[in-house]
């Protein structure tokens, strides 16, 4: 069963064009914000675990700030290097609260 679960407030949400780090029940997500709409993906990249909502966007993906591999915000998938992926999850602004579904 899912369940929708508080990451930050609006006011505490990425500005457009950068990321966050953000915790929902003990799960790592890195909250984007491209053209001001919020996206959210797991946290560690594949590659060596470093921490994506320390990285940056480039049109449609975050890069991770250790190494440069870069996932689609909408899909988890990486551009570079093929075939790896991160978990994308649903997000949701409710009243002053962005939330995400975590299964």
């Amino acid at each position: 069963m899912s369940q929708w679960l508080k990451l930050c407030s609006k006011a505490e949400a990425p500005r457009p064009g950068r990321v966050m780090e953000a915790d929902a029940g003990g799960r790592a997500i890195c909250l984007a914000n491209v053209n001001g709409e919020l996206s959210a993906l797991g946290n560690l990249c594949p590659h060596r675990e470093g921490p994506l909502g320390q990285g940056w966007i480039e049109g449609n993906t975050v890069i991770c700030p250790w190494h440069s591999w870069a996932f689609h915000i909408k899909t988890g998938v990486s551009e570079y290097p093929a075939n790896e992926s991160v978990d994308v999850f649903p997000v949701k602004v409710d009243g002053d609260d962005v939330l995400v579904e975590i299964a």
